[in-house]
């Protein structure tokens, strides 16, 4: 790909080019990641230090309570990882129910009842037993350093973290581990987390064991049955992240690999196939035209994700089904360039996140996905060893006649999940690992990036600072305040209803983007950290 290196958008970033890159939204998880491939690690090696440290230093996005996804490139194929959570074995509809009424359609936003098996500690020990180099107590030592020295504030994540405030402060454990003054950290003011010095000393010496069947196993089972809910150590003890397969794409020459379900990036993937049929290149880039184009498409996209996808286990069709050409054809054929629609499920039978990415001179790539959901995630906190826990749980259906009935929560089960790692080939061939945070602002900005980089020539950096909108529901989108105005003007013509958003990180997600130039010894990668966060892309 021949890039334009001219950037259009206002940024205060420029492509990184390196032999060995850590892109991440954090610089000291950047750094961390430096660190290892400095000390001889490799990609992955990197991807683990860097998502240790990054706990500590974006905890208004993920914690050591997570879930994580993976796509490696291991030099010769791609493996996929599931580190999300199961529902704990005390979960039914009936749990539910009874405890917060007949009319629950869903679990709670917040709270205990929000909380699944966190799964991204094994993540890390998955990766690292089966790729890593380094001693796995090697790769946490800068988180544990910074858990215990503190770090300063930054902007971005100071902001959210007061944003967050109000509506946490309740939760139990919050306010003793993320309000030392009694409220939320100033910008430049030192955090400092020993409790979660503690967890990760542990997690260190027993490769994640005593998360999982360990003392923090136990710590959790009673900080559960304090704050009022069913999560057994049994239930950590039964949990194993699961190996699987990427599903594939093709999309203009290149190939769009997503983890399948239980994620939703294969909404990406559907929206960019109803996009095959479409002459986007011959269209203005940032005119009415294409952005119209892309939001029906993801709009076609999550009407199918939010009726079909759950536990492929409960599935009632295939992904392959799912992204049949002829189907996505058909699909195509629904939108009218010039007026939005409402769109519903197809048939298809016939018959708060944190994203980062690591690749070394040796050809390893990997793209790393971790996350709370929605910010601080339960807001529920172990103290003894600062134990942010994810509120996952808040994707199940409880209603036994809802719309996607295959996601209706059961003990052991898995719910449909938001973050979603990507990586793209050409031939066979690694091209670039990439994301893009924000819960479903994930595979819409996988889709904008993409069709930047892939239709328009636009270098990496430019694809990620570009404006972009968010598709909501029915007619309602969200677009950035810097998308120009003839574009917005066009779009509320053909009938989409528009909130014009300045606040970036919250609406339209942040994205760290790896892409190969050549022989990683000799031409290495290009990198790019979106502005919308703090991050940084950083390499040698």
């Amino acid at each position: 790909m021949n890039f334009n290196y001219r950037n259009p958008y206002s940024s205060t970033r420029l492509p990184v080019f390196a032999r060995n890159v850590v892109s991440t939204s954090h610089p000291l998880a950047a750094q961390a990641g430096l660190r290892m491939l400095q000390k001889g690690g490799n990609a992955v090696d990197a991807a683990i230090a860097a998502a240790a440290t990054i706990t500590l230093t974006e905890p208004v996005s993920n914690g050591l309570g997570s879930d994580a996804f993976a796509i490696l490139w291991d030099g010769k194929e791609l493996h996929g990882l599931n580190a999300s959570g199961c529902a704990p074995q005390g979960w039914t509809p009936d749990y539910f129910h009874r405890k917060y009424g007949t009319d629950l359609k869903t679990p709670p936003k917040r709270g205990i009842d929000t909380v699944t098996v966190p799964g991204a500690v094994s993540a890390w020990a998955a990766l690292s037993e089966r790729f890593g180099k380094l001693p796995f107590a090697d790769l946490l030592e800068p988180a544990i350093e910074i858990a215990e020295r503190g770090y300063l504030l930054p902007v971005v994540v100071q902001q959210k973290w007061a944003a967050a405030t109000p509506e946490l402060q309740s939760q139990l454990g919050f306010a003793q581990s993320f309000l030392p003054w009694g409220r939320a950290p100033k910008v430049g003011e030192l955090f400092k987390f020993p409790a979660a010095a503690r967890a990760l000393r542990l997690i260190a010496q027993t490769r994640g064991e005593a998360y999982y069947r360990g003392e923090i196993a136990q710590a959790l089972e009673k900080f559960a049955t304090e704050a009022g809910g069913v999560l057994k150590a049994s239930d950590l003890a039964a949990y194993r992240p699961e190996w699987v397969q990427p599903l594939a794409k093709n999309y203009r020459g290149y190939t769009l690999h997503e983890i399948p379900p239980n994620g939703q990036g294969i909404a990406a993937q559907i929206a960019l196939g109803i996009l095959n049929y479409f002459d986007l290149a011959s269209l203005p880039v940032d005119g009415v035209d294409t952005q119209h184009l892309q939001i029906e498409a993801m709009k076609l996209a999550f009407a199918d994700v939010y009726r079909y996808v759950a536990e492929p286990s409960a599935m009632e069709l295939t992904p392959a089904q799912m992204l049949d050409d002829a189907y996505l054809a058909s699909r195509a054929k629904l939108i009218d360039p010039k007026r939005a629609r409402d769109f519903k499920a197809g048939n298809p039978v016939r018959g708060g996140t944190i994203y980062l990415s690591a690749a070394d001179e040796n050809g390893m790539m990997i793209s790393f996905i971790q996350s709370n959901f929605m910010g601080f995630g339960s807001g529920c906190v172990e103290p003894t060893f600062g134990i942010s826990l994810q509120n996952r749980g808040h994707g199940f259906n409880t209603d036994p006649r809802g719309h996607n009935r295959a996601n209706l929560v059961a003990p052991g089960k898995r719910p449909i999940h938001t973050i979603i790692p990507a990586f793209l080939t050409k031939d066979g061939q690694p091209v670039m690992s990439f994301g893009v945070m924000g819960g479903n602002m994930q595979p819409q900005g996988h889709l904008q990036t993409l069709v930047r980089m892939l239709d328009y020539g636009q270098n990496p950096q430019a694809a990620c600072d570009a404006p972009r909108w968010r598709y909501n529901a029915g007619f309602d989108i969200n677009v950035e305040a810097s998308m120009n105005r003839a574009a917005i003007e066009g779009l509320a013509a053909r009938g989409h209803r528009m909130e014009v958003i300045n606040d970036s990180y919250q609406d339209f997600g942040a994205g760290q983007f790896i892409w190969r130039a050549g022989d990683p010894r000799v031409e290495g990668y290009v990198a790019a950290s979106d502005p919308r966060r703090d991050g940084l892309a950083a390499g040698f």
